[in-house]
């Protein structure tokens, strides 16, 4: 990818920078100019996805490990971002996790921890982003989920949280428009990445993922992430409260059939999931 100067002097952090969408974010802003401060919770990961960063040249890179759920982490990723030059001009809320399971056997703490990194994560990083930005304006970008809007079962925590973060987004919208902050989101479809691999990985659920796309063919991570650079960048800059869909058309249609992924998944547990 040829190098660009359209985001130069650009501060911008990405939550779940270390590996997946988040990295290939941060790769494609930095390749237009922006200084980028990537936030993780696994340290490792964090500092392997800088090293690859800094292994082309470019604006500098920053790190914060932390958790996106733990606000004193969120403030610290911020201020580590701000002080690249006292000024914050984009954000990218990218960190997420999910579980699988019937609805009726979910333990409170899978429903927590997914709830609290995919929701409560994405709200703390706009809080905090946000005020970081209050005085210049900026755009924040989500990450949502084709599962914010098609139903997946078995996954009824992570569809419920991305659903949510839709509408985190478009309030946020519209609450911070009168300062200049923008706040949209990315809607991917299937892209293979760590948290997709046990659906990527099942020729089934892979199969009926592509039935169910006019395009026939998985998402890329650059593909996330070129609509997220649109978004960040100064070609969008009347663009707020929107969820853009990347997902081959998959929304046309109807949510995957995950169905030999939970028989699978409960033969291990040897739980029993509810059927009708």
């Amino acid at each position: 990818m040829t190098m660009s100067d359209a985001l130069t002097n650009h501060h911008i952090l990405i939550t779940g920078g270390g590996s997946g969408i988040g990295l290939a974010t941060a790769t494609r802003l930095r390749n237009d100019g922006a200084t980028v401060t990537i936030m993780g919770r696994n340290a490792d990961k964090l500092a392997a996805a800088a090293t690859t960063l800094r292994s082309t040249d470019g604006p500098e890179v920053r790190t914060a490990s932390g958790d996106v759920a733990n606000e004193a982490d969120v403030i610290a990723a911020v201020k580590t971002a701000v002080d690249a030059n006292g000024a914050l001009h984009g954000c990218v809320a990218a960190a997420g996790t999910g579980t699988l399971g019937p609805t009726l056997d979910m333990p409170l703490d899978q429903w927590n921890n997914v709830l609290n990194t995919n929701l409560t994560g994405a709200m703390l990083t706009i809080k905090h982003a946000g005020k970081a930005m209050v005085n210049g304006g900026g755009s924040i970008v989500g990450i949502s989920s084709i599962a914010g809007v098609l139903t997946h079962r078995w996954m009824t925590a992570y569809c419920v949280s991305k659903a949510a973060l839709e509408m985190l987004v478009r309030n946020a919208a519209d609450e911070l428009g009168g300062v200049g902050i923008r706040v949209n989101a990315v809607r991917p479809g299937l892209v293979p990445t760590d948290l997709a691999a046990g659906l990527v990985n099942n020729p089934a659920v892979n199969a009926d993922y592509l039935d169910q796309m006019p395009m026939r063919r998985l998402g890329t991570t650059d593909d996330i992430a070129n609509i997220v650079r649109f978004l960040v960048g100064p070609e969008s800059t009347w663009i707020t409260g929107q969820v853009i869909a990347a997902d081959g058309g998959h929304t046309l249609r109807r949510g995957p059939d995950l169905d030999s992924t939970i028989n699978q998944f409960m033969k291990v547990t040897q739980q029993h999931p509810y059927l009708p």
